[in-house]
């Protein structure tokens, strides 16, 4: 098999990292970006520079932002007695694009594992608990993925509210098994919001 240059294997290589890519569709990248004029090359890497420079994480949900707070956290017609409580940015962007929930967010960034390492520490859930006490919460609606960490996680964060006597909900399954939030169409996210399940009590 012919082996390209080693810049250009790195090249491959670290589209290659990115989720959904591989490893046909990181040299179609990469060759595309090559051919095309170098503008549009430096372009994408001036963008990812500054991002990675200017980006950060909400003070208090976790969604990206370039201000100490996000736009939903400073937002006054939010309903901040309703808290619901995502795994990634982009599940929370699925959320929102149904335009049916008008509460506050917390992304765990990930989902308990801890054959992988990642624990409540990671996820910053004492975060989240101090939220549910400063912030007034009157209930939880967890919408993490129906995965088996997905489950672990929400018993481990509804077992919390529980004790800081918040009402916990999870959002029913309409979301297939094993599916990701962000890939669920908007009609199907609707009716597992609005045919939640409580948690415990």
């Amino acid at each position: 098999m012919k082996s390209f240059s080693p810049a250009l294997q790195d090249l491959i290589d670290a589209f290659k990292q990115l989720p959904g890519i591989g490893i046909k569709s990181a040299q179609r990248i990469v060759f595309h970006l090559l051919k095309e004029n170098e503008n549009k090359a430096l372009f994408l890497a001036d963008s990812i520079q500054k991002s990675f420079e200017s980006i950060n994480e909400c003070q208090e949900c976790r969604m990206y932002t370039e201000d100490d707070l996000c736009s939903i956290c400073i937002n006054s017609d939010r309903d901040k007695h309703i808290l619901c409580i995502v795994e990634s940015p982009a599940d929370l962007i699925a959320i929102e694009n149904t335009m049916q929930y008008n509460g506050l967010y917390f992304v765990l960034m990930g989902r308990l594992s801890p054959l992988d390492g990642i624990g409540p520490d990671e996820l910053k859930i004492d975060d989240m608990a101090k939220l549910l006490k400063d912030k007034s919460i009157k209930e939880i609606i967890l919408a993490n993925s129906p995965t088996i960490e997905g489950e672990a996680t929400a018993n481990y964060i509804g077992s919390i509210a529980e004790d800081l006597d918040v009402k916990a909900s999870r959002i029913a399954y309409g979301v297939p098994m094993g599916g990701e939030l962000e890939y669920v169409d908007s009609n199907t996210l609707i009716q597992a919001i609005n045919n939640r399940n409580l948690i415990g009590n």
